[in-house]
């Protein structure tokens, strides 16, 4: 085993370690020694961008599926164990990751601890129960299809990144969830989760031995643990991502437009995202950004209106959204368009940008105010970074951001060629012009 130290916190608390057992599984912990609970996260280095179109949907069905049972649990087992300590238990799947996790209190560590590496290694992934979850899954994605502030999201991906997996829903379709055979999805189980793609982060009141104690153990009681493989480099680059000038119209008799304009960003890893993050505050991060000003508070053309970023390896994205009367929806695109203009022909006040600046500070430190926020920062940074940046290292980059540097990243984003995704009630309606 190799220990390491990440950071070495103030005062005994936010101490962050890695230890690296043997057959690569990485584990990390970071102490939070005032709290009385633990959080616990069993990430793995795999996401949708990850599916062969014969897998497309796979790796959130897994996510179903390893809560249904294994040798020593059936899925009534492993959902009362830790509810029935006052836990919580429950998984996500992303463009690049997925995390299962757990959060319990501090005295009942070993069997969230256990409870997950359980479901995490050891799924039966059976006929029946694959049957079962298609179900449960075509009706998410009817859920989710009922949501047009969702699906425009899904929509601009779509058109934004084309047919490349980062275009595709994680859900999966209708066609290609009816398609998956169970044979297929024990294939994606068997070739990825395994300890080299895994990492197990702790964060409250521990000890990182007595973690990497448990996590041992229960990783040994289900033969995953051994062997010389090494622990899976992080994804810090891919395919990237051209910009794409395309337009979407998703006709539907909404009482209320969605739409999304917005273009290829920056990924994870560019220097230049702090810059963007200031950027993208002060356009539309708040009720006092330019775009809720303009839209909502000066016209009163939409409740919901906002700028937002996404980042991956090697590509991102970078947007607005708004939903708006379908009558208003011209006028609202006019503006859209203007303030995207507006911000690189002006630029942006020092007033802006220290409030830029004020929003992302208050935003990194406020949202790491407990134990599973902190777990998820720490378990995804050792997936999907190099290093590990403190709080105060990424709040130093905040500050540090000049107002040259968010000039140049918004010439360069915004002069890109545009894509646009539409829901409503617009047969025939051309969108064109708003993108040229």
């Amino acid at each position: 085993m190799i220990t390491t130290t990440l950071h070495p916190g103030k005062d005994g608390a936010g101490v962050v370690r890695r230890t690296v057992l043997p057959g690569g599984l990485r584990v990390v912990t970071e102490t939070m020694p005032t709290v009385r609970s633990v959080a616990v996260g069993a990430w793995v280095g795999i996401g949708s961008r990850d599916e062969a179109s014969e897998h497309m949907g796979a790796t959130h069905f897994l996510e179903h599926l390893l809560f249904k049972g294994t040798p020593t649990r059936d899925a009534l087992e492993i959902s009362a164990a830790i509810e029935g300590i006052g836990g919580e238990i429950n998984a996500f799947t992303a463009k690049e990751y997925t995390c299962y996790y757990a959060r319990v209190l501090d005295e009942d560590l070993p069997l969230a601890i256990d409870v997950l590496a359980d479901v995490v290694t050891s799924s039966l992934v059976t006929a029946e129960d694959v049957e079962s979850e298609r179900g449960v899954i075509l009706e998410e994605i009817a859920m989710h299809d009922d949501d047009p502030s969702d699906v425009v999201h899904e929509q601009f991906s779509a058109v934004l990144h084309g047919d490349a997996p980062l275009g595709r829903p994680i859900l999966g379709s209708v066609e290609s969830i009816q398609a998956l055979s169970r044979d297929r999805i024990a294939e994606y189980y068997q070739r990825y989760y395994l300890p080299p793609y895994t990492v197990v982060s702790v964060c409250g009141n521990i000890t990182h031995e007595r973690v990497v104690e448990l996590v041992a153990a229960a990783y040994e009681r289900a033969g995953a643990l051994g062997g010389s493989a090494e622990p899976r480099p992080p994804r810090l680059s891919g395919d990237g991502a051209e910009p794409r000038s395309g337009v979407k119209v998703v006709d539907r008799p909404t009482e209320q437009a969605n739409l999304v304009l917005g273009t290829v960003g920056l990924s994870r890893t560019d220097d230049r995202r702090f810059a963007l993050g200031v950027l993208n505050a002060a356009l539309g991060g708040g009720m006092s950004s330019r775009l809720f000003q303009e839209i909502r508070e000066k016209r009163g053309l939409a409740y919901s209106a906002y700028s937002f970023t996404a980042q991956y390896a090697d590509t991102g994205q970078f947007g607005v959204y708004v939903g708006c009367l379908p009558g208003k929806i011209d006028e609202v695109l006019k503006i859209c368009r203007e303030e995207l203009d507006r911000v690189v022909a002006e630029r942006l006040t020092d007033e802006e940008i220290a409030r830029g600046k004020g929003q992302m500070r208050g935003g990194l430190v406020l949202g790491l105010e407990d134990t599973g926020s902190r777990m998820s920062r720490i378990g995804k940074s050792e997936l999907v970074y190099d290093t590990l940046m403190s709080v105060d290292e990424v709040l130093a980059r905040i500050d540090a951001v000049t107002p040259e540097e968010i000039d140049a990243v918004a010439r360069e984003i915004i002069a890109q060629p545009m894509s646009l995704a539409v829901i409503g009630p617009y047969s025939g309606k051309d969108f064109s012009a708003h993108i040229a």
